[in-house]
């Protein structure tokens, strides 16, 4: 009986620090907005975008000669 009563005493203040610890973090959710608009973004998930992305063209490779120049002639 005395184990289970001193456990008691570490587990009682600990869930209680828990309580208060998961309703600050809900209140915080609460005022930051979090819960403000639930369909938006499934919403904004399915729709297209108006402009496709485009691609950037390839890049010239350069002649065996012109990369020597560039790395300064070494061999």
């Amino acid at each position: 009986m005395v184990d289970l009563l001193g456990s008691l005493y570490i587990l009682i203040p600990l869930s209680v620090l828990l309580v208060f610890a998961i309703g600050a973090i809900f209140w915080w959710s609460v005022r930051s907005g979090q819960f403000d608009d639930l369909e938006g973004p499934a919403y904004r998930l399915l729709m297209d975008d108006r402009d496709p992305p485009v691609a950037e063209p390839e890049r010239e490779k350069p002649a065996a000669g012109e990369d020597d120049a560039q790395q300064g002639g070494r061999h």
